[in-house]
């Protein structure tokens, strides 16, 4: 077992990496040039409470084989919250721009039109 620092819950790592490879197969279906949050992909995946466990693999996605398009996660109202994984504080603004995507402030503009629910929207 392993306790995760930031709660006290304790998981499997067989459980945390089964987890986190559902989240990438949901992340890799993203169109390049929308986005969508750590909840939304939490209720694709049935579990609607879990968004900070998405938010932990997102945070572990750069060791992802094939490669998935984490830049293109984002928190609830479209804040670039998850930025400081990319290793530099504005390559997640920088792929994300490459796409067509405004952002001001760290956040998303026009939210709502680039937002991509996995449940209404997945392939």
């Amino acid at each position: 077992m392993e306790k995760h620092p930031e709660t006290s819950i304790f998981v499997s790592m067989q459980q945390d990496d089964n987890f986190f490879e559902q989240v990438y197969q949901v992340v890799r279906q993203i169109p390049e040039g929308r986005v969508t949050s750590y909840g939304a992909i939490a209720r694709a995946l049935g579990t609607a409470g879990s968004s900070r466990m998405v938010g932990y693999a997102m945070r572990a996605a750069h060791r992802a084989n094939p490669p998935i398009p984490a830049h293109r996660v984002v928190n609830r109202i479209g804040v670039l919250s998850g930025k400081m994984a990319f290793g530099s504080p504005t390559l997640m603004q920088q792929l994300l721009e490459n796409e067509g995507i405004t952002i001001v402030d760290d956040q998303v503009t026009d939210f709502s039109r680039v937002f991509w629910d996995p449940l209404s929207e997945a392939e």
